[in-house]
């Protein structure tokens, strides 16, 4: 079986349903490809990819691997779509909305990276959220409510397979 050339694994909390991968100069946030990723679950502008969950409190895994070759998308997964990233600087960032940077990754080289998305176990966890939101009382800790999320059975999990495309274009003024 062939490894990947470089991966990369982050346990990041999705803050409003919502994890980020981008560029590490690339700051600027993305409405619309943030209002995609509700529909298409992964969405990006280029520069800004948006993983959704259907959760804001346990943390998932997020996987960024780049291989030399396509990957297949293994048939265990619940979905995929195809994304392409641009890192001009070779370094990206895996990002929680209001918590900031969960990790990053150093790629083998800056640009323009294409593949696919794809994600297992967004419902259990979702499910499993739910049922234990509807168990809290007002005398549950906060350490009780997070030693919760902790104990979530499932686990929810991204996967960014990429290869290498092509340089980035320089911008001349």
């Amino acid at each position: 079986m062939m490894q990947p050339i470089a991966e990369c694994t982050v346990n990041a909390v999705p803050d409003r349903g919502l994890i980020e991968v981008y560029d590490a100069d690339a700051y600027m946030a993305d409405a619309a490809a943030m209002k995609a990723s509700r529909q298409q679950v992964v969405a990006g502008n280029g520069y800004h990819l948006y993983l959704h969950s259907l959760q804001s409190e346990i943390a998932v895994e997020v996987h960024v691997r780049i291989w030399a070759s396509e990957e297949k998308v293994p048939d265990h997964a619940e979905g995929s779509t195809s994304v392409s990233i641009e890192s001009e600087t070779g370094i990206l960032v895996i990002g929680q909305l209001t918590f900031g940077p969960a990790g990053e990754m150093e790629l083998p080289e800056a640009g323009v990276y294409e593949g696919v998305a794809w994600w297992t176990g967004r419902q259990p966890v979702a499910e499993y959220r739910d049922s234990i939101l509807s168990q809290i009382g007002d005398d549950w800790s906060v350490d009780q409510i997070t030693r919760k999320w902790k104990e979530c059975p499932a686990s929810e999990s991204y996967f960014l397979d990429l290869m290498f495309s092509r340089a980035s274009e320089v911008d001349e003024l």
